[in-house]
């Protein structure tokens, strides 16, 4: 049967800027995390293109499969709101395992997943399994995984999703303030206004469009990191 085409995006255009922590907004069946992984390089759209960096762009959607899971491996960190982790490994294991791939050989590994693990405040978890840790724990677990070899770009996809209200605020100071300390750009896709308020700017979807752009003037201050303006 004929009948009107339904885009998950559609006529995107957006900019976002380096060390900027940017907040995709919307409904369910908005777009935006279609929008995440499209930037992410996890699909690829049917017209257009994608360019990542700063003075040498690269265009991720001509990139072969193994060329764009290189530009992951090397540039991208994730932070989902089901966490990720591998239930048979403990907390250290689980931030190591993306390093083995990139090959950091194991006492640096372990090294550095002991340091961001003890920045996020899980010193006294380092070898229990996912089972043995509350959500918030679990949660801090995944954003140790996406920020311990310090990627250009963060992608968090609904982090708070399916933390209570202190732990959300818990969770959001922590990423942003590593985000600042670390010079890196945060983009954090949720459907919950009070999220948003963390980002330098909002980016509204409805129905597959961009239909509003916003500096947040809300935000939190950034007294978390990084230098007041």
């Amino acid at each position: 049967m004929g009948g009107e085409k339904v885009y998950a995006l559609n006529g995107i255009n957006l900019d976002i800027y380096n060390e900027e922590i940017l907040c995709l907004l919307g409904t369910s069946g908005s777009g935006k995390s279609t929008l995440l992984n499209m930037m992410a390089g996890l699909d690829k759209p049917t017209t257009g293109d994608i360019f990542v960096g700063t003075e040498k762009k690269i265009n991720i959607i001509k990139l072969s499969e193994k060329q764009i899971t290189k530009f992951r491996q090397l540039n991208v960190g994730f932070v989902f709101q089901s966490y990720n982790l591998i239930p048979t490994l403990n907390a250290m294991e689980n931030v190591s395992l993306g390093m083995i791939f990139k090959g950091i050989e194991k006492n640096k590994r372990e090294e550095l997943a002991k340091e961001i693990l003890e920045k996020v405040g899980l010193g006294d978890r380092l070898f229990h399994k996912p089972n043995e840790m509350s959500g918030g724990q679990q949660q801090r677990v995944s954003i140790a995984r996406a920020f311990v070899d310090k990627p250009r770009i963060v992608f968090a996809d609904e982090p708070t999703g399916n933390l209570d209200t202190a732990t959300s605020f818990e969770i959001m100071n922590l990423m942003c303030q590593m985000a600042r300390d670390y010079n890196q750009t945060l983009i954090i896709v949720t459907h919950d206004t009070e999220t948003s308020i963390y980002a330098d700017r909002i980016v509204e979807m409805r129905d597959g469009k961009i239909i509003d752009v916003k500096d947040n003037i809300a935000k939190i201050p950034r007294i978390i990191g990084g230098n007041n303006e």
